[in-house]
């Protein structure tokens, strides 16, 4: 963070503004009116993973050569927010399929990246990310998923927990110790199928919010995979890892955005119909500087989070400390926006008539998942004190 930061382009160009008319427009019309069902039955969004699909917003990071669009990470960063506005849930089709191939395009083999990308640019198939253990959450590089070599093969052996959409997905990139003496630097990234011999989906978490993305266990019992699916070398799964949350944490970053701004738009059309004391709520001073103050800190999060993203990508110095900061203020201001839409609704808001409360519950996962926040600001301190 004390290096000199690049410029920074703050406008959207025409056709990213394009973009983000599309997007919403297709979110309103097809994932909205689904969006309360698919919390209340804790159901997986069937219509939101087709229209996204139609309209090649699956995995619209995917570069182009493997039928994907191709976007650039603000771009991509435009359309998790725009869902996100009306359904966190469905928000994650196209951020986890990121998270689970962001490692494979920027390390794996030619080969592999034509094995497994197209299908998922397609919306044909989903990808998850196994990272996390339960006794290796912050601390990842403790993990204890074994892989071995058996002649061209490997074998894996463990569990991973918190896997965003793992019952959905066919690949699911997952880091595994293949040499326990060497701490993080024996740690590799493998391409597993759901089809592999060994592997298993384990029970469904049980959630206080995001209820339509199901999270689940990964279980590898002696699981068999090809030889060819481990991205890069082996020993460098933990750099991969760290290398995809540069790029991945803006888009959870721009998921808080979205649900803020939907939680705001909520909060100021209802506080101009409700009438208190014979005049409009907007009217008291308390609230509508309070709504001021929500749409404040979502614009500044906004801007922080197209910066990192774009900044992510181009490699610039300082972006991992600015990817950690984006996501690290946007769930911040995402709880606290959500927490004060409620207010703003009062009894109403209280109630599941009205989808701020929900809004409120998946908030909160903005602040722990891809790194807890006070990771985060781990991250930063560190880049700061170097």
């Amino acid at each position: 963070m004390s290096h000199t930061p690049a410029p920074l382009q703050f406008a959207l160009s025409d056709e990213q503004e394009e973009l983000r008319a599309a997007v919403r427009a297709l979110s309103e019309r097809e994932i909205q009116p689904h969006a309360t069902d698919v919390d209340e039955h804790e159901r997986f969004p069937r219509e939101a993973a087709e229209a996204l699909a139609k309209n090649g917003f699956s995995a619209p990071h995917i570069p182009e050569q493997y039928g994907g669009e191709g976007a650039d990470a603000v771009s991509c960063c435009v359309v998790v927010e725009e869902i996100a506005r009306v359904c966190a849930s469905s928000s994650l089709i196209p951020a986890v399929n990121k998270l689970g191939t962001t490692g494979l395009i920027l390390n794996g083999s030619e080969e592999l990246k034509k094995k497994v990308l197209p299908s998922i640019a397609s919306g044909e198939a989903f990808a998850s990310y196994g990272l996390s253990e339960r006794e290796a959450g912050s601390d990842a590089a403790s993990m204890r998923t074994r892989a071995r070599a058996a002649g061209d093969d490997w074998v894996l052996d463990g569990s991973k927990c918190w896997i965003s959409n793992g019952s959905e997905s066919t690949w699911f990139t997952v880091m595994a110790v293949t040499d326990p003496d060497k701490g993080a630097h024996g740690i590799s990234a493998f391409i597993v199928h759901r089809d592999d011999e060994g592997f298993s989906v384990g029970g469904k978490e049980k959630k206080m919010g995001i209820k339509g993305s199901p999270t689940v266990e990964l279980l590898f019992d002696h699981c068999k995979i090809p030889g060819d699916r481990v991205i890069g070398e082996p020993g460098s799964g933990f750099k991969t890892a760290l290398q995809s949350l540069d790029h991945t944490r803006p888009t959870i970053g721009a998921q808080a955005v979205g649900i803020a701004q939907g939680a705001l738009d909520i909060a100021v059309a209802y506080a101009k119909e409700r009438k208190q004391f014979g005049r409009a709520t907007t009217e008291f001073q308390g609230v509508s500087f309070m709504l001021a103050d929500m749409a404040m800190k979502i614009q500044a999060a906004r801007l922080m989070v197209y910066a990192s993203a774009e900044r992510a990508e181009r490699g610039a110095a300082g972006s991992t400390a600015l990817s950690s900061a984006a996501k690290c203020f946007a769930s911040d201001v995402a709880m606290e926006v959500t927490t004060n839409a409620v207010q703003v609704l009062g009894g109403a808001g209280y109630t599941r008539d009205f989808p701020v409360e929900r809004m409120m519950r998946d908030a909160k996962i903005t602040q722990i998942y891809e790194g807890t926040n006070q990771i985060q600001r781990l991250v930063m301190s560190r880049a700061l004190l170097r």
